[in-house]
């Protein structure tokens, strides 16, 4: 991952590569938990985001409990449907994201943001730790009203906690949930198939309060 060191700056969407119409194949089961990668989830909620390598970032999840299933892939960009080299190349504007699925009855959104803050450093604009590139920039991306007002609020007790520390402004996309590209099979649950792969995620040991009196699974 980390020797993919593309431009810090976005494309437009004029200069995006064209993609295709065709979806990524996909296995049909998760290779940790059994379950499938993709719906219906009756039941079940989802959060969607974005912290740098996406194949340390899965792990983190589909360990934490509560979460049903996890995948990886593209968002936040220009180009339908792109592959790993497309999106490295800094010319799709997408970032790696992480899509897991959750049962609300063992865990909360909250307690997800919480994993979601504390795993990564959301300081560092283009890039992650020796990871620099747009598809690194980290990002949180909610699917209704309620997870926009828990983002809004984990994200500026987090910034409290953070400038405490000594850390700069938080620089995470924030935004309505874009269109889930999957990415390769090879990359589902990487660290699973590949237990000595490289793992770049690391945070930035500043606690984040928000989710904490969450249920326990």
């Amino acid at each position: 991952m980390g020797f993919f060191r593309k431009s810090l700056d976005m494309p437009s969407a004029k200069d995006a590569l064209p993609g295709r119409a065709e979806r990524m194949p996909i296995p049909a089961a998760h290779f940790v938990t059994g379950q499938p990668l993709d719906g219906p989830f009756e039941g079940c909620e989802r959060i969607l985001v974005a912290m740098g390598c996406f194949w340390g970032a899965e792990r983190v999840f589909w360990q934490t409990p509560g979460v049903v299933s996890t995948a990886v892939g593209y968002v936040a960009g220009f180009t339908p449907n792109p592959s790993y080299e497309e999106v490295c190349s800094g010319r799709t504007g997408h970032t790696e994201a992480v899509r897991a699925i959750f049962d609300p009855e063992k865990t909360s959104y909250a307690e997800l943001l919480r994993v979601f803050w504390e795993n990564h450093d959301p300081t560092q604009g283009m890039r992650q730790g020796n990871d620099a590139g747009t598809q690194y920039r980290s990002g949180l991306y909610y699917y209704d009203d309620a997870q926009k007002a828990l983002a809004l609020q984990s994200r500026d007790v987090f910034q409290e906690r953070l400038s405490k520390a000594g850390y700069g402004r938080i620089t995470t996309e924030l935004m309505a949930a874009p269109e889930f590209y999957f990415a390769e099979g090879y990359h589902q649950q990487y660290l699973a198939k590949n237990p000595n792969g490289y793992c770049g995620l690391g945070g930035t040991g500043v606690s984040c309060p928000v989710g904490l009196d969450a249920p326990s699974a």
